[in-house]
């Protein structure tokens, strides 16, 4: 059975950095797209990044390009979305699922809130 945990989220002030984790099991990695999804408040689930492992290839959404940067610890199953120079407008919750998304492989996500 397939599991995406994600943690690291919490508060902080604008200009800080934060480092999340998506720990999956059930499932290698390395066969597989990653990718970061968030959700605001009031506002659709939007994709953040998306990391292939199998060629080490990562994309990124223009809104966080340049300040968030994806990679992966093969040993650990885990990816992690290290975010830098954050913004309020970067508060959401934040998701990592397969690329595309399966619907069942939706987490709970990890709060990620950045204060003005």
């Amino acid at each position: 059975e397939v599991h995406l945990v994600e943690s690291g989220g919490g508060l902080v002030q604008a200009g800080g950095s934060l480092t999340l984790s998506c720990a999956g099991s059930g499932f290698p990695f390395e066969d597989y797209a990653i990718a970061w999804f968030r959700q605001a408040p009031g506002k659709e689930r939007e994709g953040v990044g998306c990391f292939t492992r199998s060629d080490g290839s990562t994309v990124y959404a223009d809104s966080v390009k340049g300040r968030f940067m994806i990679s992966s610890d093969r040993a650990k199953n885990t990816v992690h979305l290290q975010m830098t120079s954050l913004k309020p407008e970067d508060t959401a919750v934040y998701y990592c699922n397969k690329y595309p998304p399966i619907d069942k492989y939706w987490g709970k996500g990890t709060q990620v809130t950045v204060s003005s």
